[in-house]
């Protein structure tokens, strides 16, 4: 299995509330990416950080191998989502990619 992680910080110039409807937006939209992308088995997004954190959200996703990852970054519906919904509003890409 293959296992991409990613944190992301969203842009500054959003109020507190248009974050907080900016990270529901994504993580609505990737988590429901679930059973639509061939080899994706799991697809979580985290939005509730703790003040120590300095990343506004976290998506941990889980694909049956490399290729199935490769596959999924250019998905149609995965950059629908990561173009609408993700890029416009974060300033900030961390990505961790490994095998478990």
């Amino acid at each position: 299995m293959t296992k991409h992680i990613i944190l992301w910080t969203l842009k500054d110039e959003l109020s507190a509330e248009e974050k907080v409807a900016v990270k529901a937006a994504i993580k609505e939209g990737l988590e429901g990416l679930a059973g639509k992308i061939p080899g994706l088995l799991d697809i979580h997004v985290q939005t509730a950080c703790l003040p120590s954190s300095n990343a506004d959200l976290m998506l941990d996703s889980t694909f049956t191998d490399e290729a199935a990852l490769k596959a999924y970054a250019v998905h149609p519906a995965h950059v629908a989502v990561a173009d609408g919904k993700v890029r416009p509003y974060t300033k900030l890409r961390s990505c961790l990619d490994f095998t478990v």
